[in-house]
Order: C-alpha cells, then sequence, then structure tokens
C-alpha cells in the first residue's frame, strides 16, 4: 500500500474515533436527530444519486434507483424512529433485568456498486442511531457516487452541528484500503460478492456479511397466475434485475405449466422453450458460472443482443426453461431481468428443485411462495434453507422490509449459517451496538426441586 494512501487511512480512523467520542454522549433525541437527517437526505436527493449511479456504474435504472432510495429511506426511518437506543432501553421488572445500549464505536461499511447510495445510506442511518461513527469503503466502480452521497448527508449533519468526521468516505478506494479498513473498525458490514465478505470474516474484526441471493419462487395450483406473474414480473425487472432479493426461478406445477407461462408472455415476458436458442443466452449470460459482468443490471434488449436472440423491443423479461439437469447453470443467480422455469409433479419435487438450486448458489437468502394454502407455505417454508420467506409478493420488493410487512427495513440481508454468514437477520441498528445487562436476585421468587426440573 502506499504510504500516502495509509496516512490518509490513518487520518480518517483517528478522525472517526474523535468525532464518535463526542457523539457516544448525545442524547436519544439527538441521535434520532441525525439518524433522520442521513435518511431525509437520500430521500430528498433519491434522483440526482439514482442518475449518478447509472451514469457512474453503468447498471440499474435511473427510475427505479430513484424509487428504491426514496422507499428505503422512508422505511428505514419509519422503523427506526421512537425505538430506544442508548442508555438504559429496558426495565424487565418480571425478571429483574435492566438492559443498557452502548456504541460499538467506530463502524466499517463496504458498499456495493450495485446499490450505492441507498446502501451507504442505510448503514449511516444505523451507525448513528446507536452513537457511532462510520467510514465508508465504496466499491471502485461507485466511489464517484458514493463520496457524494457521503457529502450531502454530511451537509445535513452539519445543519445539526454534529460532530465532524462523523460519517466518512474513502474517496480513493482500493482493495489494500479496504483490507486495512477491516482490521481497523471495532465492527464491520460487509455488502458484496463471496470472495469480498470471505475477507471481511477473515479481518479479525467482528462482521456482518452477507450471501450471495438466488431466490426460489413455488407457484402452488390455488392462486391467480396473472396477478403472481404481474408481482414476479415486476420485482425481477425492478432496476433491471440487481437486486439479491429478487426472484430468480420459478417453479410451477406440471399440471398448470403452460397457464402460468401464458401468464407471464401476455404482461411482456419473451420465452425461451427451445434449448438451442437457451443455450445462446446461457453462454452470454455466465462466466465461470457467474452473472457476465457485462450484462449485471442491463435490460432484455441489451442481454438479447449479447446473446444473439431475436427478442421483441417491448419485452420486458426472459423467462427459459431449464433443461432439467442437475448442472444446468441457469439454476445460479442472475443479476437482470432473466428467469429460469422449472415444472414439478408434486410439492415434494418444488421443494427438491428449489433445494438443489439453492444449493448451486443463494443458500440462506430468501424463497417466495404464491399460495393460498398455508399447510402448503409451512411445509415449503420448514424444508428450505433460507433466513425469509416473502408470501404471494415479489422477493425484491419485500423481503427488505415494507411499510406492509414485518420484515425490517434495510439494504444488507443476513443468511445465516446457511450462507455462511454471522446472521440470517436483516441488519439493522441493533447489530451497531454493545448491549449490556445488568441482573438483581431475586430473592422471592420460588425456587424449583431437581426432581420438579427433572420431572
Amino acid at each position: 500500500m502506499e504510504i500516502n494512501a495509509m496516512l490518509t487511512l490513518t487520518t480518517i480512523l483517528n478522525d472517526a474515533r474523535a468525532a464518535q467520542a463526542v457523539f457516544a454522549h448525545y442524547s436519544q433525541e439527538q441521535l434520532d436527530a441525525c439518524a433522520r437527517a442521513a435518511g431525509k437526505a437520500l430521500y430528498d436527493n433519491a434522483q440526482e444519486l439514482a442518475e449518478d449511479a447509472v451514469n457512474e456504474t453503468g447498471m440499474g435504472n435511473v427510475a427505479d434507483k430513484t424509487l428504491k432510495n426514496q422507499s428505503k429511506s422512508r422505511n428505514v426511518w419509519h422503523y427506526l424512529k421512537g425505538k430506544k437506543s442508548t442508555g438504559i432501553i429496558e426495565r424487565d421488572e418480571t425478571n429483574s433485568m435492566i438492559t443498557i445500549a452502548h456504541p460499538a464505536g467506530v463502524v466499517g461499511a463496504v458498499t456495493p456498486t450495485t446499490s450505492p447510495s441507498m446502501t451507504i445510506m442505510c448503514n449511516v442511518m444505523c451507525a448513528l442511531k446507536g452513537g457511532n461513527a462510520i467510514v465508508i469503503a465504496p466499491h471502485p466502480r461507485a466511489k464517484k457516487v458514493s463520496a457524494k452521497t457521503v457529502s450531502i448527508i454530511n451537509a445535513e449533519l452539519d445543519k445539526l452541528e454534529a460532530p465532524k468526521k462523523l460519517v466518512q468516505c474513502i474517496e480513493q478506494p482500493s482493495m489494500q484500503l479496504t483490507s486495512e479498513l477491516m482490521a481497523s473498525v471495532d465492527v464491520l458490514v460487509a455488502t458484496g460478492g463471496p470472495a469480498m465478505v470471505k475477507s471481511a470474516y477473515s479481518s479479525g474484526k467482528p462482521s456482518f456479511g452477507v450471501g450471495a441471493g438466488n431466490v426460489q419462487t413455488i407457484f402452488d395450483v390455488d392462486v391467480d397466475y396473472q396477478v403472481a406473474a404481474q408481482k414476479v414480473i415486476a420485482g425481477r425487472c425492478f432496476d433491471n434485475g440487481i437486486i439479491c432479493s429478487g426472484d430468480q426461478s420459478i417453479i410451477i406445477p406440471q399440471t398448470h405449466y403452460q397457464q402460468v407461462i401464458d401468464a407471464f408472455t401476455s404482461q411482456g415476458a419473451y420465452y425461451i422453450e427451445d434449448q438451442r436458442e437457451a443455450d445462446k443466452l446461457r453462454d452470454a449470460l455466465f462466466k465461470d458460472g457467474y452473472t457476465n459482468p457485462d450484462l449485471i443490471g442491463q435490460n432484455v434488449q441489451v442481454i438479447a443482443q449479447h446473446a444473439g436472440l431475436d427478442v421483441p423491443k417491448a419485452a420486458k423479461l426472459i423467462v427459459v426453461k431449464s433443461n432439467g439437469r442437475d448442472d444446468d447453470v441457469l439454476r445460479s443467480e442472475k443479476m437482470c431481468p432473466v428467469l429460469s422455469a422449472f415444472a414439478y409433479k408434486d410439492l415434494h419435487q418444488a421443494i427438491s428443485i428449489a433445494k438443489t438450486n439453492l444449493e448451486v448458489r443463494g443458500k440462506g437468502h430468501t424463497c417466495v411462495i404464491h399460495s393460498n394454502t398455508l399447510e402448503h407455505i409451512e411445509k415449503i417454508g420448514a424444508a428450505l434453507p433460507v433466513s425469509r420467506i416473502a408470501i404471494n409478493e415479489a422477493g425484491s420488493l419485500s423481503v427488505g422490509g415494507t411499510l406492509q410487512n414485518g420484515f425490517v427495513p434495510t439494504g444488507t440481508l443476513g443468511c445465516g449459517f446457511w450462507g455462511n454468514n454471522s446472521t440470517s437477520e436483516n441488519l439493522n441498528y441493533q447489530h451497531m451496538l454493545n448491549v449490556q445487562r445488568i441482573g438483581f436476585t431475586m430473592s422471592d421468587k420460588s425456587v424449583p426441586s431437581d426432581a420438579e426440573i427433572w420431572a
């Protein structure tokens, strides 16, 4: 690492610790004001930052990134406000326990190229809510929009006279600087590819990483396929398919297969059944088992051009039938508006297909079920190794938390031990706190005998 870069990072970290030492003594009201300001800054500048992200990264589209910036900032603040995050946060009279929250200190956040501004905002809001400073290490392909996002947030924090350097961004990121940051902070949040997350877990610091998404969507026999298809299309096409919780494969009852496909094609999907045509898509879409970097976050027309396919200009989505082989690369994650389709004979086979696909990539992340039969929902849910399941909704538009479901709003989705992650939860401010518990002996509490305990 260059000496100047190392000195810059040392300065950043020293400034962060100095700012956090002051911020740690802020009241709950002051912490909340700062967290709100960070979210409102993104909300108010959503379109400008969306335009900057698309121009710099070449991924996604402005309209959806704008909506993502707005909805996520609104949802996260709605979740955060009113919750205690400093000092005594709970008095449990029943168990004679007092719970006290303390800041983690300096948070390091490694952010992706796919959703730079939104991810930074989520991490910053959660860090500030707990009285922490935060240093962002952005993906090099999104360094300009990331630095601008932090600058806009800091302008709002300055209005509140928050400590300077509370939120900082490495403006010239590199692998070396990111690795050094990982080894220097008090807690690390890593949102990105498997290699980067593995590096975070090897940093020697407490880390929260995320796994790859490969969302399996199972259709039951008792749903309105037109409605279900509309939801899947909306979610799969959102921001040109770069969201990790977006539907990746549709697993369809064999008895209703054509009916489901018709529902998709009637709403703008282009269907590929011929495996010679599917092979063209496979060859263009994947490199070494992963989505071709040139096609991540691109629209259907760009994908079709690369694959040499004649696809209608109005097509929103490509649905391609799998060849059914266990080694079909279409079982993997596709970070663009492409869905693979599978047919199943019974629920047992549907679960088996989903499990096989998850073993390729995406274990621990998300599943979607379109069904109105609770027994089937519970059976599928209990059988699949995923941390979250959306019912009758689009994965990318639901499991990251909305105002109409119970998922915690976030930009970082843990995949649990299934996905080699330290948490299966939606990352939030509680993951950036030290929680202290004070326990008192309850002398008047009845103590059971050994015979009663072992009965």
